[in-house]
């Protein structure tokens, strides 16, 4: 997770951190990532997407900046600070900084001016909805993966093979970032796709913030229950029959499965080896 600069004459040119905050609620956030905003003479966050409570790990003469009143322009000149004065900065992302953090960027130019770079991973919305629905995303003989995506046609383009109607086909789990707005389309290319109109959805307003709200229902009735709750931004979707199952019996558990640790019992092993 690090990428630094090193050498018997190697000086200090600053470091830039990325973090991410998690979802919203501050004790979500690692203990490695604490520890980073607490080092931190700048902290770069969005006031837009990220709870003011991460912050109570800053220390009281670090310069806050609010990143959500500029451009990306406006947050590379603290950057280049940092490497001028070895700074250690902190750029604080909502969620986990791998998935639409804009990180890359922002990792290439800090290459470029010599500055050292780490990435601290945050927990995803994803995973905070699936825990707030107390589901388990991947069940045996139900779904095994889950898919990560978003409704093309808002300000980023999407590739031409990653529609959400292409990724529907598979039939698993899916969880849809950035997509509320437009839910009367996203609702229909679930369905083209091939998920049955009865396929259980979880929709999650800010989830682990303190005005949380999360919400099921069945896929045909999705954006209406976007709509009458006008939930615009900051909405995560999960959907797929994993979301509805019961769980099966898993093999990790069975008596009948072996591991480096564990010896099968050998009637349980003739009975999973029959039943698969």
């Amino acid at each position: 997770m690090n990428a630094t600069v090193s050498g018997p004459d190697a000086t200090p040119n600053g470091k830039v951190t990325f973090v991410g905050a998690g979802p919203g609620a501050a004790d979500l956030l690692t203990l490695r990532a604490a520890a980073a905003i607490g080092a931190a003479d700048v902290i770069i966050w969005a006031a837009s997407l990220v709870h003011p409570d991460v912050l109570e790990h800053a220390r009281a003469d670090a310069e806050i900046v609010d990143s959500a009143l500029v451009p990306m322009e406006g947050v590379l000149p603290y950057y280049e600070r940092a490497a001028r004065e070895g700074l250690r900065v902190v750029r604080i992302h909502s969620g986990d900084p791998s998935l639409w953090g804009a990180v890359q960027e922002q990792l290439d130019r800090a290459e470029e001016l010599g500055l050292e770079t780490e990435i601290v991973p945050g927990v995803s919305s994803f995973s905070a909805v699936a825990a707030i629905a107390g589901r388990e995303l991947t069940i045996p003989e139900v779904a095994q993966s889950v898919i990560l995506t978003r409704l093309g046609g808002g300000k980023t383009p999407m590739p031409e093979r990653e529609s959400v109607r292409a990724f529907a086909a598979h039939g698993t789990t899916m969880a849809l970032f950035l997509s509320a707005a437009r839910s009367g389309r996203l609702q229909e290319e679930l369905l083209e796709g091939g998920y049955a109109p009865e396929t259980p959805c979880v929709v999650a307003y800010r989830a682990t913030w303190p005005d949380e709200l999360v919400l099921r229902c069945r896929l045909d009735e999705l954006a209406e229950t976007v709509r009458a709750n006008k939930l615009w931004k900051h909405t995560l979707v999960l959907v797929g029959p994993a979301l509805g199952a019961h769980g099966t019996r898993s093999h990790l558990y069975h008596p009948g499965h072996f591991h480096g640790y564990r010896r099968a019992d050998r009637t349980a092993r003739r009975e999973l080896r029959a039943s698969r």
